[in-house]
């Protein structure tokens, strides 16, 4: 495995190269794999970014949200297939579908970059490879429909979800009734598809209601 792809993607170079091959392994591979560095860089990344948007201001709410959607996995994921990491995973012989493994090893390599080289190496992968632009920050339409139908007094709805795809590659198509209509998602994962049918929800709320 050419590790040296990912150390030349991130632009730094590990000391410890046992460190970058323990964050793309996955449990289904082997018993030394990524699930501890995962759990600890889920909690670097929390602190980095809270520091990045504390900096630039806001309510507490806000900063919340917007924290929650940079480093949930939807937006996770993209950043770990720009890097490669997607390709280079060390998975068991019939792991190919855990699409929760992607933006997991990102979690991972921040935890081994900071073991590897400190606060200030895992600082700089985080801050270089995530984009903290509001245009490419993601929106829980979900949690805004639900604040819109608690608004209302209303119920909150369920996400009736149906797998369209193959046993190959999956794909979800989610209905959403709502406001007397039903709104409809299509997306190869089943949080996609749901977020996709909310925000068909919002979008008629705030034009029509």
């Amino acid at each position: 495995m050419k590790l040296e792809k990912v150390e030349s993607a991130i632009g730094y170079t590990f000391k410890d190269k046992k460190l970058l091959k323990r964050a793309l392994t996955l449990a289904s591979a082997s018993d030394d794999n990524n699930q501890l560095l995962e759990f600890f860089g889920d909690a670097l990344l929390e602190f980095i970014v809270s520091e990045k948007i504390f900096s630039e201001g806001g309510n507490e709410g806000t900063l919340t949200e917007r924290r929650k959607n940079l480093v949930s996995d939807n937006a996770l994921a993209p950043v770990s297939e720009r890097l490669g990491l997607d390709k280079l995973l060390i998975r068991g012989k019939n792991d190919i579908n855990n699409k929760k493994a992607i933006p997991s090893a990102y979690e991972a390599l921040v935890a081994a970059v900071y073991l590897d080289g400190g606060m200030d190496a895992a600082k700089n992968l985080v801050l270089s490879t995530i984009d903290f632009s509001d245009a490419n920050t993601v929106i829980n339409f979900k949690g805004e429909l639900q604040e819109i139908l608690q608004g209302d007094g209303e119920i909150l709805p369920e996400y009736e979800c149906e797998d369209i795809g193959t046993p190959q590659r999956h794909r979800f198509k989610v209905k959403l009734k709502v406001f007397s209509k039903t709104f409809y998602g299509e997306a190869d994962r089943k949080t996609d598809a749901e977020q996709l049918a909310a925000k068909s929800a919002v979008k008629y709320y705030n034009k029509n209601i």
